[in-house]
């Protein structure tokens, strides 16, 4: 009996040390753009100057976010640079969080959550849109390198279950096997789904809608912070004034 070729897929799973492909060098240039970089310095001003170093996991995100989501030797490098830090020590933060994408992954990654609360809702319909729309299993990318499927623990959006993180940033909640198939179609048409709940839903609403805090205070508080020092001193000199 023939059987179907079946399509080409890559996988991108990461190994705990670097390999080199061609599109992933220590001679490959990387650069900061202009909005990265004043995204590093904005981060920097959160850090004494000797504790550089605080702001790796932010800054790696930020070049893996400018790199299509795809974390090089090279930007690693230059992470390491602007840290001031030696590059192994960056290496073991990336090597070390699956947030970090040390191998090319899809245009969209799709990280679809498989703890239980998502596995009870409907999770396996989810994966099961993926692999029939983009002919892909876990840790697969599909052959027009749009799409990249991984099963994650718990993203922490149980009431809305089932849900999927996109870039390890958008969250696409209240799913069925239509709606994950939708969001894909949209992904290659080119279009931009809105994120959040997939259903008639606001945020985490339960299908009640509001129950408490029907009207959400505006007004801001306010303290004369040095007011009320005052009179603390003024008790305890009250209080010590009182013994003698």
């Amino acid at each position: 009996m023939s059987m179907a070729p079946m399509a080409q897929v890559r996988s991108f799973g990461a190994f705990p040390n670097h390999r080199d492909t061609a599109d992933n060098l220590e001679s490959s240039p990387f650069e900061f753009t202009s909005s990265s970089w004043d995204a590093i310095q904005v981060l920097l001003k959160k850090y004494p100057d000797n504790y550089k170093s605080s702001a790796c996991i932010p800054a790696l995100f930020i070049a893996q976010k400018q790199n299509d989501n795809f974390l090089t030797l090279a930007a690693m490098n230059k992470v390491a640079k602007t840290l001031e830090m030696t590059p192994m020590q960056v290496y073991e933060v990336a090597a070390f969080y699956t947030m970090f994408n040390r191998t090319k992954v899809g245009k969209y990654h799709l990280q679809v959550c498989g703890t239980t609360p998502c596995m009870i809702r409907g999770a396996g319909e989810v994966i099961r849109a993926i692999k029939d729309f983009a002919d892909i299993g876990e840790g697969e990318t599909s052959e027009d390198g749009l799409f990249t499927m991984q099963e994650v623990e718990c993203l922490g959006a149980c009431v809305n279950a089932p849900m999927i993180q996109v870039n390890n940033e958008y969250f696409y909640e209240d799913l069925t096997y239509d709606s994950m198939t939708q969001l894909m179609q949209d992904w290659k048409d080119g279009k931009t789904p809105n994120f959040g709940p997939q259903i008639e839903r606001q945020w985490s609403l339960g299908p009640e809608g509001r129950t408490s805090l029907h009207e959400i205070p505006h007004t801001t508080h306010s303290r004369d912070w040095a007011a009320e020092k005052q009179k603390v001193e003024d008790a305890k000199a009250k209080a010590a004034a009182a013994k003698k």
